[in-house]
């Protein structure tokens, strides 16, 4: 029984002889592989050639300080809600008298996670943070064969205060513009 009322016209056609021995099919391959071989590959070899990233590219998280180096991370928790992935998890503290000089309020992340096999490297920490304490760098993140190892602490995210890091192409012209306005506190 058929189901529907489409027939099929099967040709049966006689192979020639060349084709019964397979040796147009052949020599075409081998031509086929031959040019492969002087074409310019599409693979790029990493470590020794890097191929040109956008300035805008997102890559690994850094917890930035401010000009005197205090951290500028005061654990509101924005970034974490505004995290689609829900990647980012942070303990609240308050600062002890002497450290003034490490947090620059008296509320700090005393312990700061990002979990990099979640991280969709969206950039929205970076847009929810009212201190500009986040921001994701040019640089790739660091490829490893433990899970464990991708969370990221503040021992991975703190900037250190001798090797500092240059963000300014993360930020748009209206947040320099901003930044410039010194009556403003948060700019002090």
């Amino acid at each position: 029984m058929m189901l529907t009322n489409r027939s099929k016209l099967v040709s049966n056609k006689k192979m020639t002889f060349a084709e019964k021995i397979y040796l147009p099919a052949l020599l075409s391959g081998v031509v086929i592989t031959i040019r492969h071989l002087f074409k310019k590959g599409a693979t790029v070899r990493y470590p020794e050639t890097k191929r040109p990233i956008a300035e805008i590219w997102r890559g690994q998280h850094v917890l930035k300080r401010d000009d005197k180096g205090a951290e500028r991370c005061t654990a509101c928790g924005l970034c974490a809600v505004a995290c689609p992935a829900e990647a980012i998890t942070m303990t609240a503290a308050e600062r002890k008298k002497g450290e003034e000089n490490l947090y620059r309020e008296e509320k700090y992340a005393a312990t700061y996670e990002i979990n990099m096999l979640r991280c969709i490297f969206c950039g929205l920490c970076e847009e929810a943070c009212p201190k500009e304490a986040i921001f994701l760098t040019d640089r790739i993140v660091s490829t490893d064969y433990g899970r464990g190892e991708f969370i990221y602490g503040k021992d991975k995210l703190v900037e250190k205060t001798d090797e500092r890091i240059d963000v300014t192409v993360r930020q748009t012209q209206n947040v320099l513009e901003f930044k410039q306005q010194k009556r403003l506190s948060h700019n002090k």
